[in-house]
């Protein structure tokens, strides 16, 4: 554990609401599904995200960050216990946090705070299952979790698509979305008194599908535009294992092949990005009540997506591969004594949320924690970081990114290998190649070994058709 650092002293003797003992405030707020396709990641150069972008501003970007599992309730699972996949046992869509039996006994990071003096709340999608069972006493106060509505008939979807994978504009108004409503009342908590420091956790669904925000959002995009497809090739697929490249017939996403004989992939791509600003503005507004609050300067933001989000790159759709775009994510962190500079461009992992704001925070030191604190990179974004990010997806398969590599080794021993030193698309395949070896090799060192076993009957790979 790193020891209490001059910064954590700096940012605790800067606050001027509150007596210097008392701790700061956090305000985690987290993305459902949203990638890299923000302005301070410069992920998508049509993506229109001023107020995140503000946010990242004042802060420190971490732009080489990665999730511990491409799939919404594992990645939860994994931020939410500081715990990787490896750990807690949990590779693919499947249990709740309380139903792991490598957990019993972890609290959830909200419980510890709780446990330490903080008062906790939380409103909108945080874990994928709720707090609820044993967890109920986690959060002093929810703010409800609800779903906007749907249009009763399709709108864009062919007719023998899953019903999530739809999209358009709809509804009307802003004040009819459940992410907006969830903003104003986080808004309103952030209005209130509270005696002692909170904890507040705000979960915004969009750009989850189905892909439905009101029609400004859509009018701030050209679906003629060439950006909204893929700077991609054929080829690219040529030089990889098969492992991951039929995995949508086992989830409920089309396939690339399907979306292009639909002539859906414009439209599609640009409702995501239509429901990536829809989310920035719901963002904005609670920034906006902090920013109007009294707890402005004594409360640290982090906002984090759970895991990136494919929209045709490698032919693929949705998440769940090891690949840049399923594994990397938004992740910032702003707040009292966070000087903003230069991104962090230094691998790290979602799983280093949980020991950061512990160790920023001045709480006691929790020994069940798998990532390392990033209080030295809020401190200067130019320190090295020896541990790379490692991501699971699926038992057995896992990447190991580091600052300019990523190793992709499956369950079958294929393997990718990528230099990001030449750009981050990940098109050549650099596994097996000759001058490659070393790098790999110290790569490798980093695959997790003695893993936990998946805590799931049926993987969704056995529903995979036969051939």
């Amino acid at each position: 554990m790193i020891r209490i650092s001059t910064f954590v002293a700096a940012a605790l003797s800067c606050l001027s609401l509150h007596a210097a003992e008392e701790k700061p405030n956090v305000l985690m707020i987290c993305i459902d599904d949203l990638n890299d396709w923000v302005g301070f990641l410069d992920g998508h150069p049509e993506a229109i995200t001023p107020h995140m972008d503000a946010l990242a501003e004042r802060g420190r970007i971490f732009a080489n960050a990665h999730c511990a599992v491409p799939v919404c309730s594992a990645s939860r699972v994994s931020v939410m216990s500081g715990l990787a996949a490896t750990t807690h046992g949990s590779y693919e869509l499947g249990p709740r946090y309380e139903e792991l039996p490598a957990l019993d006994g972890v609290p959830t990071m909200q419980r510890y705070f709780k446990d330490n003096g903080y008062v906790t709340l939380s409103g909108g999608k945080v874990l994928h299952h709720n707090f609820g069972g044993k967890l109920a006493g986690d959060i002093d106060r929810q703010l409800g979790r609800t779903r906007s509505a749907t249009p009763k008939k399709p709108m864009n979807r062919p007719d023998h698509w899953s019903r999530a994978w739809d999209w358009g504009a709809y509804p009307e108004e802003d004040a009819e979305m459940s992410d907006y409503q969830l903003a104003e009342k986080a808004a309103a908590v952030l209005k209130e008194d509270f005696e002692k420091p909170f904890f507040l956790t705000v979960g915004f669904f969009r750009p989850h599908v189905p892909l439905f925000v009101p029609p400004k959002w859509f009018e701030l995009y050209d679906e003629s535009s060439p950006d909204l497809l893929p700077r991609d090739s054929k080829e690219d697929i040529t030089d990889l294992p098969p492992n991951f490249l039929g995995i949508n017939e086992f989830a409920a996403a089309p396939t690339h092949a399907a979306v292009v004989e639909a002539g859906k992939q414009r439209s599609l791509t640009r409702a995501y990005l239509a429901s990536v600003s829809f989310v920035d503005h719901c963002v904005g507004l609670v920034v906006e009540a902090l920013d109007s609050s009294a707890y402005a300067e004594n409360t640290v933001v982090v906002l984090w997506s759970d895991h990136g989000f494919h929209l045709g790159e490698k032919y693929h759709w949705a998440k769940r591969t090891l690949w840049e775009e399923s594994t990397r994510v938004p992740l910032l962190v702003a707040g009292p004594g966070i000087r903003p500079g230069n991104p962090c461009g230094e691998p790290v992992s979602l799983i280093d949320i949980f020991p950061t704001l512990v160790e920023l925070c001045g709480l006691p030191e929790n020994p069940k924690l798998d990532g390392v604190s990033l209080i030295q990179q809020l401190n200067d974004p130019g320190t090295a970081r020896e541990q790379p990010a490692i991501t699971s997806s699926y038992f057995g398969n896992h990447s190991v990114r580091s600052r300019d590599w990523r190793l992709i080794v499956y369950e079958d021993g294929a393997e990718e290998l990528y230099d990001h030193r030449e750009g981050g698309d990940e098109f050549v395949n650099l596994a097996g190649k000759p001058g490659y070896e070393a790098v790999r090799d110290e790569l490798a060192r980093w695959l997790p070994k003695n893993a936990v076993p998946e805590f799931k009957e049926k993987s969704e790979r056995d529903k995979r058709a036969p051939k």
